[in-house]
């Protein structure tokens, strides 16, 4: 049976909001909780980027729940090195109930040093090399590495957990896909592609974990829940490599331009109906995740983890 959690966005709410809303995901029966690492949201209507780190830190004093991060980019904006250091202490902070979410990253939040932003290709390089100096760290010895993107030099982490954080290798594609299953402890994909999970099967993955997630919105009132997605969330419906390429929440916000409350409607749960909730959670099970993450659009953060906590979850789990 798959864990059902609670994704926490540090885009659209601010540090005291997401405690809050892990405490009640607790209460609520969900078993897990997955925040998002940005330094910028993905538009000015969101409005919010708290550090992540600082906030797996709250939370593991607030809540049981195991926390991952759906995604961080370890390669650009913050070293690896210094990365692992961070996973390392958040894996003690949780009492190894932390697992590190890894994957190539956006230039909306990797670009802001003035770096050059790599094409799709170098970027999965970057991440492999960036792995293999956070795996070095995670053993607490001296570790010396000089590779084509990252160098460290007599580097010790001396603050570890027992045992390393596993890494969930985030991917949209097969090559991707295959990357994860090569070197990662688990699949991280947003979208329930039973051919792209079968992808990382085939290339390593075996039966390691599968992450998903997905967004949607309670309200009593359908039309009303599509207008705040459609105003909060339309990045969301955004084709192709734009979320890689596009470098400010201003270009999200031009491109959204193009996406219509129709398509809204069509693609994202919204509203209060229990069975449209149930069957699109459970199109990631059937397609053979292993944990999916359900994150509530807007403000009505209280009635959703009632409505999930009386009407979803137990139909989920029966």
């Amino acid at each position: 049976m798959a864990i059902y959690g609670y994704f926490l966005s540090s885009e659209e709410f601010a540090p005291a909001e997401l405690i809050d809303q892990a405490r009640m995901a607790e209460q609520a029966g969900f078993e897990a909780l997955a925040i998002s690492d940005h330094f910028h949201p993905w538009n000015d209507e969101q409005g919010e980027s708290p550090f992540v780190w600082s906030m797996i830190g709250a939370l593991s004093q607030v809540t049981s729940l195991p926390i991952t991060t759906l995604v961080t980019c370890p390669t650009v904006r913050v070293h690896p090195a210094i990365n692992a250091q961070a996973a390392a202490t958040a894996a003690v902070l949780t009492n190894g109930r932390f697992r590190f979410g890894l994957g190539s990253g956006e230039a909306l939040n990797e670009h802001i040093l003035g770096d050059a932003w790599p094409e799709a290709a170098e970027r999965l390089q970057m991440l492999e090399e960036a792995v293999q100096v956070i795996r070095k760290l995670f053993t607490g010895e001296r570790v010396t590495h000089h590779g084509t993107h990252y160098t460290v030099q007599n580097a010790r982490l001396y603050t570890v957990p027992t045992e390393p954080a596993p890494l969930y290798i985030s991917g949209f594609g097969p090559e991707a896909a295959a990357l994860a299953g090569r070197i990662g402890d688990g699949f991280v994909t947003m979208k329930p592609d039973t051919p792209l999970v079968e992808q990382f099967r085939r290339a390593g993955g075996g039966s390691k974990p599968v992450i998903g997630g997905l967004k949607v919105c309670w309200d009593t009132d359908r039309a009303r829940a599509v207008k705040t997605v459609h105003r909060l969330w339309p990045n969301e419906q955004l084709p192709g490599e734009l979320a890689q390429i596009l470098p400010t929440p201003e270009h999200f916000e031009q491109a959204a331009t193009l996406i219509t409350e129709e398509m809204i409607a069509d693609a994202i749960v919204c509203g209060n109906d229990a069975d449209d909730h149930v069957e699109a959670v459970s199109a990631y099970s059937q397609a053979g995740f292993d944990e999916v993450y359900v994150n509530q659009i807007g403000p009505d953060q209280e009635q959703f983890f009632d409505f999930y906590r009386a009407e979803v979850l137990p139909r989920l789990r029966a």
